[in-house]
């Protein structure tokens, strides 16, 4: 007993040492800083004032209630456009259930007066839209509206006299009431910030030591690999922290972005996926033991990827299989997909239970995989 306490203080000690060591090292070099608080506030508002996207090919959901020739018609040519996938589904329940796991990205209900109302020169079609993305949310109104213009006019066209009235497409927004690009963007900010500073910060703190030859010295020390891990990680999770806080405070005061969901849940998956690209920056940075190209390797494999193939400026869906091969296999992408959703739609259970889970395997593997490669021996 004696021993399994000494052993206790003895390893608190050593951590403490060691944390209290890297905070003293963090404070001097600014650039750390900078880049771990500084850059967040640059990145949020380049991103959320001065960035607007455009998508395509956005899968949509038919619900028909109406199986009449002309709402028939209706739907033939919606399927017959190139800018959506048209999904067939028996009622507005089945519709939402898509809409919710995001497999659709909007809905059109043809009500079961349509052809009724034809007649009558006033029908009118509905159309719901997944407003987390408001930009491909207004493409896809567009591309509706369109087919439908298209579809009336071929109508004229075959019978000007007989033909009727214009149909009148009822559009709502759902999950983005102000109709906002920046709703989307800013929320995947905290996805790229949380990568920068876990991966490319965390990916220069092993290889500083083994340039200086720090390392060699605590390894003829009594301290172990998961204490000299514990003490690169605790300095630099209380940093990305900080820049968490910094978005969310941003997000809801500047750019007035809803938190639909939990903030709990985002505050804690948040923090878990921080420990994954701390884990991506300290294995870098044990394997390749020099700052320079630990620095770049960061960058080119976790940041730029975070950046352009997670979902955060693309479509994964509506890029060459390949691309949407290797987004999945990015962390950062079931984690962009996770923070989205929890400010902009709220709690969706399964969605999140899914994304947590590969979150966690990520992190345990990551964090286990530098453990591995920062054992106390020297090449």
């Amino acid at each position: 007993m004696n021993d399994f306490k000494g052993s206790t203080s003895g390893f608190r000690r050593r951590l403490v040492a060691l944390t209290r060591k890297e905070f003293r090292q963090l404070m001097r070099d600014k650039s750390n800083l900078a880049i771990g608080i500084v850059l967040p506030i640059v990145l949020i508002l380049i991103f959320g004032y001065g960035l607007s996207l455009d998508i395509r090919n956005t899968p949509l959901a038919v619900v028909m209630e109406d199986s009449s020739p002309s709402a028939r018609g209706v739907v033939a040519k919606l399927e017959s456009s190139d800018y959506f996938s048209v999904i067939r589904v028996t009622s507005m329940a089945e519709a939402q259930v898509l809409m919710d796991r995001r497999r659709v990205d909007g809905i059109v209900r043809v009500p079961a007066d349509f052809s009724r109302r034809l007649e009558r020169r006033d029908a009118r079609l509905q159309l719901l839209l997944h407003g987390a993305d408001a930009n491909s949310a207004a493409t896809l109104g567009r591309y509706v509206r369109g087919a439908l213009n298209v579809w009336q006019q071929q109508q004229f066209d075959r019978a000007p006299a007989q033909s009727a009235g214009r149909v009148l497409v009822v559009e709502r927004m759902w999950f983005n009431a102000a109709n906002s690009s920046t709703w989307y963007l800013v929320p995947g900010l905290i996805a790229l910030i949380m990568t920068l500073v876990g991966a490319f910060l965390t990916s220069l703190v092993l290889a500083r030591e083994w340039e200086r030859g720090t390392l060699e010295s605590l390894f003829v020390t009594p301290v172990r690999s998961i204490e000299i891990l514990l003490a690169k990680i605790i300095p630099y999770f209380l940093v990305g922290l900080v820049g968490l806080v910094m978005c969310l405070v941003s997000a809801r005061l500047l750019f007035e972005v809803p938190i639909q969901g939990s903030l709990l849940l985002l505050l804690l998956s948040s923090m878990l996926y921080l420990l994954v690209t701390l884990g991506i920056g300290l294995l870098i940075s044990a394997k390749t033991r020099n700052q320079f190209l630990a620095s770049q390797i960061a960058i080119i494999f976790s940041f730029l990827p975070a950046l352009m193939l997670s979902g955060f400026l693309f479509d994964l869906r509506n890029v060459p299989t390949f691309i949407r091969v290797v987004g999945s296999i990015l962390p950062a992408t079931y984690f962009m997909e996770l923070v989205k959703t929890l400010f902009l739609a709220g709690n969706n259970w399964p969605l999140i239970a899914k994304n947590l889970a590969i979150l966690t395997a990520y992190a345990l593997l990551l964090l286990n995989a530098a453990r591995m490669c920062t054992r106390k021996k020297l090449d």
